[in-house]
């Protein structure tokens, strides 16, 4: 049996590396954006989304994987959408690998380019272990400056479906969520389990329950710690037609199921750190 291990390797052009874990599980994370691409795990299947027409150069976000959304969540702000380290190049911090595991920890923080958008001192860290069924990405936001600053975010989580209308998403009973693609229309969900069916962008607010994405036998547990939100999102037809780095059919093969601080900003006081953390494990 080979031991875990992790690998630099070029991937679409660009540094990133492997993650290879045990009983022939992998992950793929790229210095750009700190982006989790690929997640496969023991039966050889890919659970993370990737469009074909994911644009890899840094000028836009990789559409795809996991993106990590600071120091804003979408466009609740005057910030560019989803904040500005998506496409900032990371550096390695940590690596390390054990018998049943292989851990990657990649760093970025503030710089010219960003304090002129954002004036505040940061420094995050993402950290990605692979097991065999399962992959934990922990962000850790830390603040090393002489001011408080407040943020949103997300780890974007694209999840990839056969079919994105024979899936269901248990867990969010109960919940009140926004609901973007009815005028942020605040709605209590009644439901047992979601099924898309159309246009669906909706914030669940103070979820403490893990979540199921019911997919026949590509089942996955998805749990969040840290991060009090969780965001559902698929654009259906339209809105995924007018997204230039997304095939046509795309809609149909993902739904983001995101780990995310959106409804309230985070607070961090100087000196201290703020940790979230989503762990999606093959059921």
């Amino acid at each position: 049996m080979t031991k875990p291990s992790i690998e630099t390797l070029q991937f679409h052009g660009i540094d990133a590396l492997r993650l290879n874990g045990p009983r022939g599980a992998s992950a793929v994370v790229s210095r750009l954006g700190a982006q989790l691409l690929s997640w496969i795990t023991p039966d050889g299947r890919e659970r993370l989304f990737l469009s074909d027409k994911a644009v890899f150069d840094g000028s836009v976000a990789i559409r795809g994987g996991v993106p990590v959304c600071f120091p804003q969540f979408s466009d609740r702000g005057e910030l560019p959408r989803h904040g500005f380290v998506r496409t900032h190049e990371w550096t390695v911090a940590a690596q390390r690998c054990g018998d049943d595991y292989a851990l990657l920890t990649l760093e970025t923080a503030d710089d010219e380019a960003t304090r002129a958008l954002w004036p505040h001192a940061f420094k995050l860290e993402l950290t990605v272990m692979l097991e065999a069924d399962r992959i934990d990405l922990e962000l850790c936001v830390a603040n090393p400056g002489e001011a408080g600053f407040a943020f949103t975010g997300a780890l974007h989580t694209y999840l990839r479906t056969i079919q994105v209308e024979d899936v269901a998403l248990e867990g969010l009973y109960g919940h009140d969520y926004r609901d973007a693609a009815d005028g942020d229309r605040i709605v209590r969900d009644s439901g047992t389990q979601l099924t898309v069916d159309r246009e669906t962008d909706r914030v669940y607010r103070d979820v403490r329950r893990p979540q199921l994405l019911q997919a026949g036998n590509l089942s996955l547990g998805i749990q969040s710690q840290g991060f009090p939100d969780v965001v559902v999102w698929n654009p259906w037809l339209d809105k995924c037609a007018a997204l230039t780095d997304m095939p046509a059919d795309g809609w149909r093969h993902m739904l983001c199921v995101e780990a995310a601080a959106a409804e309230r900003p985070v607070v961090v006081a100087p000196g201290d750190e703020w940790y979230g953390r989503q762990t999606l494990v093959a059921v």
